[in-house]
C-alpha cells in the first residue's frame, strides 16, 4: 500500500488549467483516468488526509504510485480525450457499463450493390443504416417479416444470392413474392437500392408520407375498377399499420429523442435506455456497473452519455437527450453532442408532461434491473470482496490477493503434456491473459515436475521483464546476453528462455492466449505485446505479478511451485494447492491443509479458478492430441495445404495407392503440377510405410487398408482401426 504523499507532486507542478490526468501503480499500469476543469484543484481533492476521503477514492490512491496528467485547450477535448483513454487502458477504478446483453439491431447494408435487409450484432459498420436495438432478435424478425409484403427487399446470404444467380432460380421468398429478386434481374439494382431506401426511410419513422400515398393508389384503383390491385393494396396499408401498432405512440410532434434513467445504490448502478424515434419507442438496451469510485447521479449520466455516442455520428445522435441529472458542468457535454452530431443537441431534464411520464416509465425499468442484476449476478462485488478476505484470512496473506493465477498439467498416459495459466482479477475472470504451455524439458509423465518448468519459464519472464524497465530497488542494470535474463542481487543468473512452443523462435512467447472453444471474442490471435513500458500503462504478457499463485494439486506440486519461485529469488508470490479429493488448502512446508469450510465463499471461488485452469489446460491436451492424430506422410510435403491433400486423397483413394502412382499420374490430380509431384512421390518414398491396420471383429490384418479419403470413418465395429493408434480409457486423461 503506497503514500499518496511519496508521488504528490510539488507545488506549483499541477496547472491551473483543463486536462485529464492518469493514475498509474508500481508496475506503470493506468487505474484511472479522470478530467477536470482545473488539473490543480481536482487532484488536490486527492492528496488531503485518507480519512477524509472516499473508501473507494481510498483504495485507489493508495493502490497508486504515480500521477501525470496531459493539458488540453477546453473542456470539451477533456471529454474526449478521457473517452479515449478509458477506451484504451480500461482503467479498473473508473466506471465501467456493462451490457446485461448482446443487443441486435435491424441493419440494411447499403455499403453492397444490393442492400440487404438483417439482424446484427457487435460493433457498427460503416455504410450500414441501423435500426434499434431491439430487445430479441425474434421481434426484428416479426416486424421484417410484415413489411417485405410492401418492401420486398433481399434478406438472403451472400451464398444464396450467387448460387440463385448461378442457377437463375429465385429462393422460396421470390417465388411468394416477399423479395424482388434482384439475384435473377426481375429488379435492376438500381430500382432495388431505391426499394431498400424507401425501407430504411419507414423504419426511420417517416410513415404518414408513405401510407397516405399507398390509400391514394389504393382509391384509384377502385375508381378505375382494378380491384384485384387495390385489394393488396389495402392488404398492404394493414400490414404497414400492424408493424406500427408494434411501436405505440408515446409522444407527439415525432419526436426525437433518447431517454435514460439511472437507478443506484451504494455499490452498483443500472442504467435503461429508451431511443424513440418519430414518437415511437424503437429500441431499449441497459447497463450496470460497480461503483468503484465516489461519482454522483449526474457523473453516471456523463459515463453513459459517452458510452453510448462515443463511437456515433450525425443522426445516430438524437436532436434531444433526457436524463434525470445533469452532469457538471453540463455546457462540455452538451457541446460534445452537438459536435457529434452535427446540429444543435438539447440535453435536459424532463419537468411535466408526456416526457416527464415517459422517464418515469424508464426510471422503473431501471430499477427493475437494477434487482434483476442484484438476484442474478454470482459475481456481486460484496461476494467477491468477502471470498477474497476469506482467502487472505486462510492463508495468511497481509492483503487480499486481487490477481490470482492457477495452473494445472494435463495429459494423456504421458503423452502431449501441456499447462494451463488462467488469471482471475478481483474475482473475476481476464480471460485474455490465459496463457498456456507446452512441456518440452523432458519426455513422460511427472506432473511434479511439469509444474516445476512451467512456473520457472512464467516467472523467469516476469523477472527478465522486471530488469528490462529497470524495476530493480539498488537501481543496478545487468546486461542480458545471449537471451539470458540477468538475475536480480542476491540470486543466481537466470537460464535462457527454454524451449519455445508450437515451434516458435526460441526466446519468443511460451504460451498461446486466449481460448478458442469460448468464443471467438475469447480467442485471441497473439494476446498482449511483451512488458510493460513506461509510455504505455496497457496489460501486457507475463509482467504483472500475481499476488497468489495456485496449482491443481496437493504438497508435492505445491512444493514443486514454492521451490521453482525459491530458485529464481522470488519471495513476496504466495503459493498454495488445492487438491481435488477433499477440497483440501495445501501450504508450502506444512504437514497438515488448510480446510475452509464448504459455505465458504474463499473456497468457492478457489474451486472456480482450479475448475477453470482444469477445463482451459484439458482443451488445449485434447487439440494437440486430435492434431497428431490426424497427421500423415503427407503433412511433410512442404507447400502442400489441406485443399490439395484433400484432393490427392480423393483421387487416389489412399496413401497406399498415392505412393505407388508414378509422377504423371499425381500430375492428373488438379492443382497438382510436375514439381509438386516430384516433391509428393520423394516424400512419400523416404516416409516409413504406416502400420497395417487390423479388423477389430475378426483379428484379421488389412494389409491393403490405409489413410483414405476424407469420406471414409474408422473405428466402429467391424471397421479397421490402425494397431498402433492409442486408446483413451476414461479416466486416464488429466
Amino acid at each position: 500500500m503506497a503514500d499518496p504523499s511519496s508521488y504528490r507532486p510539488k507545488p506549483g507542478e499541477i496547472p491551473d488549467s483543463p486536462g485529464v490526468y492518469k493514475f498509474r501503480d508500481e508496475h506503470r499500469r493506468v487505474i484511472y483516468v479522470g478530467k477536470a476543469k482545473s488539473l490543480r484543484q481536482r487532484l488536490a481533492n486527492y492528496f488531503q488526509d485518507l480519512a477524509n476521503l472516499h473508501p473507494r477514492t481510498r483504495t485507489m490512491v493508495t493502490t497508486a504510485a504515480s500521477v501525470e496528467w496531459t493539458v488540453v485547450s477546453t473542456e470539451v477535448e477533456a471529454l474526449q480525450l478521457e473517452y479515449s483513454w478509458i477506451k484504451e487502458f480500461d482503467p479498473r477504478f473508473n466506471v465501467k457499463y456493462r451490457d446485461d446483453k448482446s443487443y441486435p439491431y435491424l441493419a440494411v447494408t447499403m455499403n453492397e450493390e444490393f442492400p440487404r435487409v438483417q439482424v446484427m450484432r457487435g460493433h457498427k459498420k460503416k455504410g450500414v443504416r441501423y435500426f434499434g436495438p431491439y430487445g430479441h432478435a425474434w421481434a426484428i424478425r416479426d416486424t421484417v417479416d410484415l413489411l417485405l409484403r410492401v418492401f420486398p427487399v433481399r434478406t438472403c446470404s451472400a451464398g444464396v444470392f450467387k448460387n440463385a444467380a448461378r442457377t437463375g432460380r429465385p429462393c422460396l421468398l421470390g417465388y411468394i413474392g416477399k423479395c424482388s429478386a434482384p439475384c435473377v434481374g426481375r429488379i435492376s439494382a438500381e430500382d432495388h437500392r431505391e426499394l431498400a431506401e424507401e425501407f430504411s426511410d419507414f423504419m426511420a419513422g417517416r410513415t404518414g408520407t408513405y401510407l397516405r400515398r399507398l390509400e391514394q393508389r389504393m382509391t384509384e384503383a377502385a375508381e378505375e375498377m382494378e380491384y384485384e390491385r387495390a385489394a393488396r393494396l389495402r392488404d398492404d396499408i394493414g400490414a404497414l399499420k400492424k408493424a406500427m401498432e408494434k411501436n405505440a405512440v408515446v409522444l407527439a410532434d415525432a419526436t426525437d429523442a433518447d431517454l435514460i434513467a439511472v437507478a443506484e445504490d451504494e455499490l452498483e448502478a443500472a442504467v435503461q435506455i429508451f431511443h424513440v424515434r418519430g414518437g415511437r419507442v424503437r429500441g431499449q438496451r441497459g447497463w450496470v456497473t460497480d461503483k468503484v469510485e465516489e461519482v454522483t447521479t449526474g457523473a453516471l449520466v456523463e459515463h453513459a452519455l459517452q458510452q453510448l455516442y462515443g463511437e456515433e455520428s450525425g443522426d445516430a445522435v438524437p436532436k434531444e437527450v433526457l436524463v434525470p441529472a445533469l452532469p457538471d458542468p453540463v455546457e462540455p457535454v452538451q457541446q460534445w453532442l452537438t459536435d457529434r452530431r452535427g446540429a444543435g443537441v438539447s440535453l435536459r431534464i424532463p419537468q411535466r408532461g408526456d416526457k416527464k411520464a415517459l422517464m418515469e416509465t424508464v426510471q422503473r425499468n431501471a430499477l427493475q434491473a437494477l434487482a434483476l442484476h442484484k438476484t442474478k449476478r454470482a459475481s456481486d462485488l460484496t461476494t467477491r470482496s468477502r471470498a477474497l478476505e476469506e482467502i487472505a484470512d486462510a492463508l495468511g496473506l497481509d492483503s487480499a490477493p486481487l490477481r490470482i493465477e492457477c495452473y494445472d498439467i494435463s495429459h494423456l498416459q504421458g503423452d502431449d503434456v501441456v499447462a494451463s495459466m488462467v488469471v482471475f482479477e478481483d474475482g473475476l475472470q481476464r480471460k485474455g491473459e490465459y496463457r498456456r504451455f507446452q512441456i518440452k524439458g523432458f519426455e513422460g509423465q511427472d506432473d511434479v515436475r511439469s509444474m516445476h518448468e512451467v512456473i520457472t519459464r512464467r516467472f523467469r519472464r516476469y523477472l527478465a521483464e522486471k530488469e528490462r524497465t529497470g524495476e530493480w530497488t539498488d537501481g543496478e542494470e545487468a546486461a542480458v546476453p545471449d537471451g539470458t535474463a540477468a538475475a536480480p542481487p542476491g540470486t543466481a543468473a537466470l537460464p535462457s528462455a527454454g524451449p519455445a512452443v508450437d515451434g516458435s523462435p526460441a526466446g519468443a512467447s511460451e504460451a498461446a492466449p486466449g481460448d478458442a472453444v469460448d468464443s471467438p471474442s475469447d480467442a485471441l490471435v497473439d494476446g498482449p505485446a511483451d512488458g510493460f513500458t513506461e509510455d504505455d500503462g496497457r496489460p501486457k504478457r507475463f509482467a504483472y505479478p500475481p499476488q497468489l499463485v495456485v496449482v491443481d494439486g496437493g504438497q508435492p506440486q505445491v512444493a514443486a511451485a514454492q521451490r521453482a519461485l525459491d530458485e529464481l529469488g522470488i519471495d513476496d508470490i504466495a503459493v498454495c494447492g488445492l487438491a481435488k479429493r477433499l477440497e483440501e488448502v495445501w501450504l508450502p512446508g506444512e504437514d497438515d491443509p488448510v480446510v475452509l469450510p464448504r459455505s465458504s465463499e474463499g473456497l468457492y471461488l478457489l474451486q472456480r479458478v482450479r475448475d477453470e485452469a482444469h477445463r482451459f489446460a484439458i482443451t488445449y491436451q485434447r487439440t494437440k492430441r486430435a492434431k497428431r492424430f490426424r497427421a500423415g506422410p503427407l503433412d511433410d510435403v512442404p507447400g502442400l495445404g489441406e485443399t490439395r491433400k484433400r484432393a490427392l486423397l480423393k483421387h487416389f483413394g489412399s496413401v497406399k495407392r498415392l505412393r505407388s502412382a508414378t509422377i504423371d499420374q499425381i500430375c492428373e490430380v488438379p492443382g497438382i503440377g510436375r514439381k509438386t509431384a516430384e516433391t509428393i512421390a520423394v516424400a512419400l518414398s523416404q516416409a516409413a510405410p504406416a502400420a497395417p491396420a487390423v479388423n477389430t471383429a475378426t483379428g484379421e490384418i488389412m494389409e491393403d487398408v490405409e489413410e483414405t479419403a476424407p469420406e471414409t470413418t474408422a473405428g466402429t465395429a467391424g471397421e479397421p482401426v490402425p494397431t498402433g493408434a492409442p486408446t483413451e480409457r476414461r479416466g486416464q486423461e488429466t
